[in-house]
Parts: C-alpha cells; sequence; structure tokens
C-alpha cells in the first residue's frame, strides 16, 4: 500500500457531521476528473475521504461549505481505500495464494461489502477487495449486531473500535481487551452470546 501510494500520491481527511450520502454528493462534484471517494463508514456522521491531494482538498473544502462540523485531513502516506490502491490489491491477493485457505467455520463479515462470506474464494477475494474499496465499518456492525446477541470484544491496543460501535449500538455491551491477561480473562469469564438466524 505504501509503494502504491508513492507512484500514485494521494491522501484522506476525515469528516466529521455530515451524512453518507451528502459527502458521496461532495466527492462526486470535487472529484473534477481525479478520484475522490467516501473510503471509511466508521458511525453516522463519522466518515473519511479518499483519493489524489488535490480532489481530497476540494472535497474537504466542500465538506465544511455543506456544514461538516470538522474536517481533518489525515498524516497517511496514500489513498488507502481508493481506486488508487488498485496495484496494492492484485500484489496482495498473489500473494495470499500462497497460503493454504479453507473454507470458514463461522461466518465472516467482510468490511468490503458488508456481507458474510465463508467460501475460501470469497475470503481471499474479500481481502484483496478492502483495499480498493470503502470500509463498512458501521454496515459490518450491523451486521454482527444482528447475528450475535452477547458482548463484543475489541482484540487489540487502543479502544477506538469500541467507541465506534457504541455510536452504532449504545446497548450493545463491548469490551476492548489489550493484553494477553486481559484476553485470558475474557476467555475464562466465556462471553457467551447466542447466534441469531438471518
Amino acid at each position: 500500500m505504501f509503494e502504491a501510494g508513492t507512484r500514485q500520491p494521494g491522501t484522506m481527511a476525515a469528516i466529521i457531521g455530515l451524512e453518507r450520502e451528502a459527502l458521496e454528493a461532495v466527492c462526486g462534484e470535487a472529484a473534477a476528473g481525479e478520484t475522490v471517494v467516501v473510503a471509511n463508514i466508521n458511525s453516522p456522521g463519522q466518515l473519511v475521504v479518499s483519493g489524489t491531494v488535490a480532489a481530497v482538498e476540494r472535497a474537504m473544502k466542500l465538506a465544511e461549505e455543506r456544514g461538516a462540523r470538522k474536517v481533518v485531513r489525515l498524516n497517511v502516506s496514500g489513498a488507502f481505500h481508493s481506486p488508487l490502491m488498485s496495484p496494492a490489491g492484485r500484489e496482495l491477493v498473489e500473494y495470499i495464494k500462497g497460503f493454504p485457505f479453507r473454507d470458514a467455520s463461522v461466518g465472516v463479515v467482510c468490511n468490503a461489502d458488508a456481507k458474510l462470506v465463508t467460501r475460501s474464494d470469497e475470503i481471499i477475494d474479500a481481502l484483496g477487495r478492502q483495499l480498493t474499496s470503502p470500509v463498512f465499518w458501521a454496515d459490518s456492525m450491523s451486521v454482527l449486531c444482528a447475528r450475535w446477541s452477547g458482548p463484543i470484544l475489541e482484540v487489540g491496543p487502543g479502544k477506538v473500535l469500541a467507541g465506534l460501535l457504541k455510536r452504532i449500538d449504545a446497548a450493545r455491551p463491548v469490551r476492548s481487551i489489550g493484553t494477553s491477561a486481559e484476553l485470558s480473562e475474557a476467555l475464562a469469564a466465556g462471553a457467551q452470546g447466542t447466534p441469531r438466524s438471518a
């Protein structure tokens, strides 16, 4: 992804306070023959755009004019989750194909389209598409919440994703697990939940 960013320079910007449809319209106007797309749908009203530097700057200006509460250019090395990452997506898929893959025993929510995948070929395709497609985080969490009645664990450093989930489903129990001791404790407690049918 870094190499793709050096070949086709781009950037990203967080847009707070505009709805998805309004920001998609902004991107359409700001593109002017270049690339700028909604790249992350983190939660209602918290979105990110990605594209060429000039097109993102135009989108930032338009978003402010259309009433965004906050617009922040992100310190990134490329236009991630946009069509400008196509070379990286192709390279990633070829690399992944070098590993043995089996079908998943449970559905995996693909953040490139917020759909459940289980077949190995679907998973490989989804991993490649996530570099060039928007991250449908809010939609993916809605799918998960509709199918799982128990608590949700964020495993890894920080609590950003847990905070986003609270904006999507404020009633859902969510816990951040940042250390191996916290993970062991959560597993010992047996975070129980009941899968729901589609």
